[in-house]
């Protein structure tokens, strides 16, 4: 009870805190709200950031190993240019990698282009086709909700079918099924025999929602895919019980023996993983965490200075009260509470406006953006957190120092 009758008065002082010294507390608070602003903002926008992007990696599949010309991470020795010259993958290396490789579950070839798709009135410009042989499926998550995958026989045979994503069927054929339609990819005609089921936005856009699904016999009746504006690559999805590692090293022995390239020589090919992206984004992110933390950091100490100043303030200005808590006994303890108490509770004042807010600005923005932006628990904790370390340091000295005074001074104390 004693404790909550401290709560009470500590909670009612810092209101007397807000009235009397109100620019002083104004100004505190907003330096408060503004730390707290925009750290728990940079946590809260990293943290979606990394949700959506894990999410897309997720459909990409984060085992996977990509063969192709370009590095996803440029570095080591070589500059830039002398990756220009490097042969992209071709359709024979794939066979081999497919007929060799002994730890992948499944090797497939795919590759893209951009070309206007149209039903009736509909038409979308500049839509990702991604090409794909018969088992893209095997190393994608291609999951067909409406209509089926493409059969092993029409595959074969090159037949004009297509699979279309969730997003592209809605908005050809918003009101009836887009399945059994026939729809035109450029100036060919096409029978979309499935839709795939909804991904969400994906990384940098990149989702099947998004994307129209060939097979890659029927492309090479009109376009050769061993040429590098199509980006082919060969996708290996190892075995679940085989060393990733041990796959890779594999790869780059088969690689350069079908390309037949001397022990001396170095590779004229990249491996790429999935992971790659995250560590490389990791990077990016721990960055801008220090600078929004650093930002942040400076902006609460000018508001944990000026309720350290309110705090000296008020211990002035209640001394006399002070020294009769004293003579009838109130232990230096008991006057450290009341202090600290209220320079955290008005430090938490300024941490919940700050808080309030980044989930103002986040609803807002999530109105416009694709991606979802989300605050978190962890991230209102440490904001919470933070909020009340920065009040106790506000009101220790200031604390101790009414905690520290004699009561018959205290008492006769004239201002």
């Amino acid at each position: 009870m004693l404790f909550l009758r401290l709560l009470k008065e500590s909670f009612r002082f810092a209101v007397n805190s807000l009235i009397v010294n109100r620019l002083r507390t104004v100004l505190s608070l907003l330096g408060i709200t503004i730390g707290i602003f925009v750290i728990v903002a940079v946590f809260s926008v990293i943290s979606s950031l990394k949700g959506s992007i894990e999410e897309s990696i997720s459909t990409i599949g984060d085992d996977l190993v990509y063969v192709q010309k370009w590095p996803w991470i440029m570095g080591g020795k070589y500059p830039w240019w002398k990756f220009i010259n490097r042969p992209v993958p071709k359709r024979k290396e794939y066979k081999y990698l497919l007929k060799n490789l002994k730890g992948a579950d499944a090797v497939a070839f795919t590759g893209n282009f951009n070309a206007t798709v149209k039903y009736k009135s509909a038409s979308i410009n500049n839509t990702t086709v991604m090409v794909g042989t018969y088992n893209f499926n095997k190393v994608r998550d291609a999951e067909v909700l409406q209509g089926r995958y493409f059969g092993e026989g029409e595959y074969r045979q090159g037949n004009y079918i297509a699979i279309v994503g969730d997003a592209i069927a809605k908005q050809l054929s918003p009101s009836k099924t887009i399945i059994g339609k026939r729809i035109h990819i450029g100036t060919r005609r096409y029978t979309v025999i499935g839709v795939l089921k909804p991904y969400g936005s994906g990384l940098f856009g990149n989702s099947l929602d998004n994307m129209v699904l060939i097979g890659l016999n029927t492309a090479s009746k009109f376009m050769n895919l061993d040429n590098e504006q199509y980006n082919p690559a060969i996708v290996v999805k190892p075995s679940p019980k085989a060393d990733l590692e041990y796959v890779k090293a594999e790869i780059r022995l088969l690689m350069r023996k079908i390309r037949q390239l001397k022990p001396s020589a170095d590779d004229n090919f990249a491996i790429n993983q999935s992971s790659m992206i995250s560590q490389g984004v990791e990077q990016i992110f721990s960055m801008v965490n220090m600078g929004g933390l650093f930002i942040g950091i400076f902006s609460i100490l000018v508001g944990g200075f000026g309720i350290a100043n309110i705090m000296f303030v008020s211990v002035k200005e209640r001394t006399k009260i002070i020294g009769i808590q004293k003579a009838l006994g109130a232990k230096n303890a008991f006057i450290m509470f009341q202090f600290l108490s209220e320079s955290v509770i008005l430090s938490l004042l300024g941490g919940i406006i700050g808080l309030l807010l980044v989930y103002g600005g986040f609803s807002v923005a999530n109105q416009f953006i694709s991606m979802h932006l989300f605050i978190g628990f962890g991230n209102v904790l440490k904001g919470l957190l933070i909020s009340a370390v920065i009040g106790l340091l506000s009101g220790y000295f200031p604390a101790r120092s009414a905690a520290g005074l004699n009561p018959v001074e205290a008492i006769n104390q004239v201002f």
